[in-house]
């Protein structure tokens, strides 16, 4: 007999990779312990088209089933299913808040279709604080030793200085650290933190949120016990010299962080939410619909993902 679930598992976007790489993910690890939060229809007709002998639903995988609105067509997206796939993120979420499952793994979504199915969406990331009234949750990827958080995620370029605040500075910093011991087992996190300017500000020279916002942070953080390093220039925060014995690097802004984060582990890195009063993990990378139905499609950061949830979760 399978175990009760522990983990459920939501594969994203219909028309993208995700049900084929929940699919082969669950062939390579087996799928004792988890649940998929899917049209299990949807699951059977990935499993078939990768050639799987896994079946989704009575006397197969465990599958919380959510009805799709349209059938799925790989590679073309559908607005009918943005619905869909929050549905699903609502019901995994719902069922890791009442303890039914551990924690919650997810593919990859789309975020423009779901607004163009006239759902206010963000991302992963916003939804979950929202649904679990987490005050503050963190981004991190990690790439084996490598951990890079975000003070800020998805927001344009344009939009990044204003909600550089030396109070959501602290608030990231103070859940990175307590989550790094909390969760991940380190004593003592050491965490550097970017600078949001070239050169950290240049002493005012390149701008003055270093010295107004980001240096008081920093201070009011290490007289709160925080192992703490910055602001630091971001083009030298990355060198092997500066990531020694650091635990985690703090960056202000979604493509200030996660390129070289990627260049390190696209493919086998792990989105991790942190501050949540849940698990929850994710794949480094998106719906890849031009690979969609193909075959081609690469599971291993899903992989990653299931095991980093199956750590953090205790299981």
């Amino acid at each position: 007999m399978a175990a009760t679930p522990r983990l459920a598992i939501t594969p994203g976007e219909p028309a993208g990779i995700g049900p084929e790489i929940v699919v082969r993910a669950l062939e390579e690890r087996g799928a004792d312990g988890l649940v998929v939060i899917a049209d299990p229809g949807l699951m059977n007709r990935a499993a078939k088209r990768a050639g799987s002998a896994l079946r989704f639903g009575s006397g197969g995988v465990a599958c919380e089933p959510v009805a799709l609105a349209a059938a799925e067509r790989p590679g073309t997206l559908d607005a009918r299913n943005g619905g869909y796939v929050v549905a699903t993120l609502e019901r995994a979420v719902d069922g890791c808040i009442s303890g039914a499952w551990s924690g919650l793994v997810t593919a990859p979504v789309h975020k423009g279709i779901i607004n163009d199915a006239g759902i206010p969406f963000t991302g992963h990331t916003e939804l979950l604080a929202e649904r679990t009234g987490a005050e503050q949750v963190v981004m991190m990827l990690a790439a084996g030793p490598l951990r890079v958080a975000l003070v800020t995620t998805h927001l344009s370029l344009a939009e990044v200085p204003a909600a550089i605040t030396r109070e959501r500075v602290e608030r990231v910093v103070l859940v990175v650290d307590r989550d790094l011991r909390t969760r991940f087992g380190i004593e003592r996190p050491r965490i550097s933190l970017c600078g949001l300017n070239p050169h950290a500000g240049e002493g005012g020279h390149l701008g003055r949120e270093e010295i107004e916002i980001i240096e008081p942070a920093c201070d009011a953080l290490r007289n709160r016990g925080i192992d703490l390093v910055g602001p630091l220039p971001a083009d030298t925060a990355f060198t092997p010299r500066a990531l020694e014995g650091v635990d985690a690097v703090v960056a202000m802004y979604h493509d200030q962080g996660l390129p070289v984060l990627k260049h390190a582990g696209f493919g086998t890195a792990v989105n991790v939410t942190l501050g949540l009063p849940i698990v929850r993990t994710s794949v480094d990378h998106g719906t890849a619909l031009d690979l969609a139905g193909t075959g081609k499609a690469d599971h291993r950061s899903l992989l990653a993902a299931l095991d980093l949830a199956r750590t953090l979760a205790g299981g």
